[in-house]
């Protein structure tokens, strides 16, 4: 496979699992990605760890104009980042398991049983700066993820290194969540 590498199996995603299960109104707290407009993730909750500050822009013009005066690719730690003390060491080990030197996006994101998120492809200047790793926290037999032309099933506890530059897709059609923490790492190599 081209497009997704498996780096890591047998993680042990409960406590995290539990401490969001305990915080559910986490979920409904920051809806930035599912009411961006034009976006493909209009069925999917999110809850942010970290993220860059927030802006909408109205036309690429606008957004091309905005960006040439800030680091595109600073991210700050969100309020639920404190919450969720347990995400950060899944976090900081992933960092220096694969030679981490900036963290970018942390966000944990929620598919229902029938959901999806549309086909798009991940910007290039931000696909190209960093390397998107995907540790799934909750998911079952029956989760397309297609990049391309691949798909993958990815099991609860393990952990994806995934190319985002390229046109790709979820599909939920098992009976139950899928729920991944999706990890932005700038590597070293």
């Amino acid at each position: 496979m081209k497009n997704f590498r498996r780096i890591s199996q047998g993680l042990d995603v409960t406590p995290l699992m539990l401490a969001i299960q305990r915080r559910p109104e986490l979920w409904k707290e920051d809806t930035y990605l599912r009411d961006y407009p034009q976006g493909p993730f209009g069925e999917i909750e999110s809850i942010m760890l970290r993220f860059p500050p927030r802006s909408v822009h109205e036309t690429e013009e606008a957004l091309k104009a905005h960006d040439v005066h800030i680091d595109q690719h600073e991210n700050v730690d969100q309020p639920a980042y404190k919450i969720l003390v347990e995400a950060r060491p899944i976090v900081m080990n992933l960092m220096a398991y694969v030679g981490g030197e900036r963290l970018g996006r942390v966000m944990i994101n929620k598919i229902k049983p029938g959901g999806r998120i549309y086909p798009h492809a991940d910007t290039p200047t931000h696909a190209n700066y960093w390397d998107r790793f995907h540790v799934v926290l909750e998911s079952y037999p029956g989760v397309d993820f297609r990049c391309e032309d691949e798909h993958v099933y990815m099991p609860q506890g393990t952990v994806w290194w995934f190319q985002n530059a390229n046109e790709h897709s979820v599909t939920n059609n098992s009976a139950g969540d899928r729920i991944h923490m999706i990890v932005d790492i700038r590597c070293s190599q």
